[in-house]
């Protein structure tokens, strides 16, 4: 319940300006906040309130309000690409595992859509999977904010009741999930690479441990929704159907400046804001095993001829042969390329965490006991600035040979 410190409240109307459903007034009389039966627990007027006279008493719910949560959501998180907003593609590959979820529970698939004239997003959105959209389209919303968003997204948990929220581990996401699992007093699990339903309809939820030496199964199972995120390549998209349509729902978002204690003074585009290891078709990964950093010239002609591109372990970032945004693996990126190269690199369970989904695996090493080849579709024991050389020379005799024809 919402409990007000009768004591502490000073009639400021913060609370009633911020309430996204108007369950909380000040009293013309007594000049302090009084909660509304339509009190929805979703924690905004807690968070805005200057001198902290709210706060929620929270308890484990019983099994039987547990059975009133239903259905999977997904925050359908977007980004920029010059002039044009485009849905993430984390945002499609959970549409694919939320909707094998949702058909285990017999359940529906939604997706909250945030931002502003992001209402074209919604086709596509349907196209993967979605049986719903729920739009919340506000000026405030145009940049992502932590406060903004987690209001917003609260409210409609709030409201809704889902038994699974979804969201990818990108940056915004790792910001925006644990914040949400506070305000609403909910367990969250972080960097999954597993998710499914068990017997009892739970969400049995699988992330590395330990350092990546075990695979851990965690369940919520005293708090509704159950929340994790999951990190970008993990799962694969589902194929587009054309012919899928859904309903949109237009939430009525109630959002005041005051409510967002950030705000965006200058954008700076990164250098390597173009090199999105998570998006490459090809990866060309190097491993503590190149020997040295004037080594990675060779590895960087060898993914330009075959329009690769370049990542490593964490060995090669860590010594600062290569910056972090490169890297693949637990504290990396997880990666889900059609070709992988695994050069030099051991295989460290870290490592392989990060490259496990590539759909066809090449490594080269010295170390015939190297667990890469344990994964590994194809393997050479060898010398890779041997191998390498020759496999640039087949590749440009053969690229000629294709243009002289």
């Amino acid at each position: 319940m919402l409990i007000v410190d009768i004591e502490t409240c000073i009639g400021c109307k913060i609370c009633e300006k911020v309430c996204p459903f108007g369950a909380i007034v000040v009293g013309p009389e007594t000049k302090k906040a009084e909660v509304l039966d339509n009190c929805t627990l979703c924690g905004t007027c807690v968070n805005a309130c200057p001198v902290d006279a709210l706060s929620i008493e929270r308890k484990a719910i019983s099994e039987d309000e547990i059975a009133l949560f239903k259905n999977v959501f997904i925050w359908g998180e977007w980004e920029r690409k010059g002039e044009a907003i485009e849905i993430k593609n984390v945002a499609l590959e959970l549409l694919g595992k939320g909707k094998e979820l949702a058909n285990k529970l017999r359940e529906s698939l939604a997706v909250i859509l945030l931002g502003k004239d992001v209402k074209h997003l919604i086709p596509i959105l349907f196209q993967h999977g979605a049986d719903k959209v729920y739009l919340c389209e506000h000026e405030l919303l145009e940049d992502y904010s932590t406060d903004g968003y987690t209001n917003v997204i609260s409210s409609v948990i709030a409201a809704e009741k889902p038994s699974i929220v979804l969201y990818g581990a990108t940056p915004n996401g790792r910001d925006l999930a644990p914040r949400i699992a506070a305000r609403l007093a909910l367990g969250l699990t972080a960097d999954c690479t597993g998710l499914d339903i068990n017997r009892s309809r739970q969400l049995v939820q699988t992330r590395p441990a330990f350092g990546g030496n075990i695979m851990a199964s965690i369940l919520s199972p005293y708090t509704r929704p159950q929340m994790s995120t999951v990190r970008p390549g993990v799962f694969s998209k589902p194929k587009p159907d054309a012919t899928k349509t859904g309903i949109i729902e237009d939430v009525d978002v109630i959002l005041e400046k005051i409510s967002i204690r950030t705000k965006i003074i200058e954008e700076i585009i990164s250098q390597d804001e173009g090199l999105d290891i998570e998006e490459a078709n090809i990866l060309v990964s190097a491993g503590r095993g190149i020997g040295s950093k004037e080594n990675l010239q060779i590895i960087q002609e060898m993914a330009e001829v075959i329009d690769g591109t370049v990542s490593g372990s964490r060995a090669l970032i860590d010594l600062g042969w290569l910056p972090h945004p490169q890297q693949v693996g637990q504290s990396g990126k997880t990666v889900s390329p059609t070709l992988y190269f695994a050069l030099g690199i051991s295989g460290a369970i870290q490592h392989l965490v990060g490259m496990t989904s590539a759909d066809t695996v090449i490594a080269i090493n010295k170390d015939p006991e190297a667990v890469i080849f344990d994964v590994a579709d194809f393997g050479i024991v060898g010398d890779m600035l041997e191998i390498i050389p020759e496999f640039i020379k087949i590749v440009r005799e053969e690229k000629e040979k294709s243009q002289s024809v």
